[in-house]
C-alpha cells in the first residue's frame, strides 16, 4: 500500500477542508401573510403551503 513521502502541511490540509462547510439555509416569504418560512415546508403562521390551505389553525 502507497505511503506519503512527505508529511502533509496544515495549510495544505486546512485549505483542503476549507470547501467542507455546510451551507446556510436559505429562507423563502410566505405568499399568504409575507412571514419567514423554511422552504419547502408548511407555514406555521398562516399553515398554506404553496398557496394552498394545509393545516387548519384556529387563530
Amino acid at each position: 500500500m502507497p505511503l506519503p513521502k512527505r508529511k502533509t502541511s496544515k495549510w495544505t490540509r486546512d485549505m483542503r477542508r476549507s470547501h467542507h462547510k455546510m451551507a446556510e439555509t436559505g429562507i423563502a416569504v410566505c405568499k399568504q401573510c409575507n412571514e419567514p418560512v423554511r422552504p419547502h415546508h408548511v407555514c406555521e403562521n398562516c399553515g398554506t403551503y404553496r398557496g394552498r390551505k394545509i393545516l387548519n389553525l384556529e387563530e
